[in-house]
């Protein structure tokens, strides 16, 4: 289960976790109350929970986050998996759009990154909980044997709520 680290370690491993993920679950609350989760590109993932994606100016994501700036972000990998939540904000600045901008991005938005119909999502981070089954499926279904055998608790690996400063 979680195991006691201080909270700049906890926010590395989770930085570490996301590092190299590009995709992610995106979700918003709609006006009605209702979750909506969508796939999303993650541009950038700073140390300590800023997240950056692009958007329509006009999509749903959008509205949803004038109506309720709360997000979660959730990832998944082969042996990890981390449920970020934050507010997001609609940030409209050509030069941070130019410092992202890439030949991925490119592909869902073909007008340019001069397009004023493209903006940013920002994600601040506030806290996020984590998953380690290192070793990946192998050793989890390895891990969960034992536990039947034993008669002992699946661990399940590493887990921790962490606050992200």
């Amino acid at each position: 289960m979680a195991h006691d680290e201080d909270p700049a370690a906890q926010t590395k491993k989770v930085s570490k976790l996301i590092a190299d993920e590009r995709q992610a679950m995106f979700t918003t609350t709609a006006p009605d109350g209702t979750l909506i989760s969508r796939p999303m590109a993650v541009q950038e993932a700073e140390f300590g929970g800023d997240l950056w994606f692009f958007a329509e100016a006009s999509s749903r994501k959008v509205a949803h986050l004038a109506h309720d700036p709360q997000v979660n972000v959730t990832f998944a990998s082969s042996d990890s998996w981390v449920s970020l939540t934050g507010r997001g904000s609609v940030v409209r600045d050509p030069a941070k759009k130019r410092e992202l901008w890439n030949a991925v991005v490119e592909a869902w938005f073909p007008d340019g990154k001069d397009d004023d119909g493209i903006v940013l999502l920002h994600v601040d981070g506030d806290s996020a909980e984590y998953w380690d089954s290192p070793g990946g499926r192998v050793a989890t279904a390895l891990s969960f044997a034992k536990a039947k055998l034993t008669g002992k608790q699946y661990s399940g690996g590493d887990n921790a709520k962490v606050d992200l400063p």
